[in-house]
């Protein structure tokens, strides 16, 4: 069983430090059991980042909120959704389940804040109202959201035990990079207006499993991720029982836009990858 006290000492020798802006993916299981419970994790985190450092994670929607209209749903899926979905309430949706029950735990606790958007962030610390302090409706991943005032605050990314194909940030990469043939997604997503349900549209490049560029290959954040971690020689560590990575937000991007451009003109680019 692991304390808050051993995991800070595991998170600091990681090299996480006071006054970082961090952003977490966290598997919660791999960590292993935490006296006083999973909620130690990211007070754990507090402690090192101190009442100077801000804390981020990635919540979303719950299942259905931003589906109609991409394409994957039948037309009797799509009709009933629209018949029966309520509108989408940031403050009060749970977080999407597969974003791991961390960020939920965070979203839920004293002092954390979202933006009201489907594309929800939660955050905590000094530079937490920033962060949501403006929020484009289109394009949410893009310039002049959450993510580009992280890449401006010179943000680490904390991979906490978890998939490395869920990067969050990486959408960012896809949002900015210039290359042609991206692909753009459509859709609606029921909000409250005047306090009617009402159906917005809304568009993003893709940021669905097809990826936002057709010659993207399978796993393609995982092996931006695993192949930047070798190439800076970045062997991490343990923090509990998980295998955690440090990573710098900006040497990612700009490591990530160079093989997106890469890639969109020769998709044979990604055989160099890990």
């Amino acid at each position: 069983m692991h304390s808050r006290n051993e995991l800070a000492h595991e998170f600091r020798a990681l090299g996480i430090a006071p006054g970082d802006t961090l952003m977490v993916h966290a598997s919660v299981r791999a960590v292993g059991e935490v006296a006083g419970g999973p909620d130690q994790i990211h007070v754990a985190l507090k402690d090192v980042l101190t009442a100077e450092g801000t804390l981020m994670m990635y919540a979303s929607c719950p299942r259905y909120y931003d589906e109609v209209g991409r394409g994957h749903l039948s037309p009797n899926q799509e009709r009933e959704l629209i018949e029966k979905l309520p509108a989408f309430d940031p403050f009060t949706a749970r977080a999407e389940r597969d974003n791991g029950a961390l960020v939920e735990l965070l979203r839920t606790y004293p002092g954390s804040l979202v933006n009201p958007h489907v594309a929800r962030f939660v955050v905590w610390g000094k530079q937490a109202g920033y962060l949501i302090s403006e929020q484009p409706w289109d394009y949410a991943f893009g310039r002049e959201s959450a993510l580009d005032r992280f890449a401006q605050l010179d943000g680490r990314i904390l991979l906490l035990g978890c998939d490395h194909d869920t990067v969050t940030f990486l959408h960012y990469a896809e949002h900015i990079v210039d290359i042609p043939g991206k692909r753009v997604a459509r859709f609606k997503v029921p909000v409250a207006e005047k306090g009617r349900r009402v159906w917005r549209d809304m568009e993003e490049f893709d940021t669905s499993d097809r990826g936002a560029h057709p010659n993207w290959p399978a796993r393609f954040f995982a092996r931006l991720v695993d192949t930047y971690l070798a190439q800076t020689n970045c062997r991490g560590g343990l923090v509990g029982d998980a295998e955690c990575f440090l990573v710098d937000a900006r040497g990612l991007l700009a490591f990530a836009l160079n093989v997106m451009q890469a890639v969109a003109a020769d998709p044979r680019a990604a055989d160099d990858l890990r």
